[in-house]
């Protein structure tokens, strides 16, 4: 008797690579509403969240934030972004 009761035992977990860090914080407006963005050092976005959650302040606790995101290095990753809007941008960079 297997001491399984009944259960099936789990596969075997394929291995893979894990994702990058995410490096950056991008609070930017869109469209009345502030939003949090997560990116890569790549700026490529990872996740997109209310800026109004616990999880930001956490994230941004004792890190000052540079002011504009308007730098060519954004313009793929906020290309749906105005440009006021990136002008007003907050960008954090997060420790790794």
């Amino acid at each position: 008797m297997n001491q399984g009761f009944g259960i099936e035992k789990p596969g075997t977990r394929a291995h893979s690579t894990h994702r990058a860090p995410t490096r950056y914080l991008v609070l930017i407006d869109a469209a009345g509403a502030v939003v949090a963005r997560l990116f890569l050092e790549s700026r490529v976005e990872v996740a997109e969240f209310d800026a109004g959650t616990e999880e930001v302040a956490l994230m941004t606790k004792g890190l000052q934030p540079v002011k504009g995101a308007a730098g060519p290095e954004w313009d793929r990753a906020l290309a749906g972004h105005s440009d006021a809007e990136r002008a007003d941008a907050e960008v954090f960079t997060l420790d790794v």
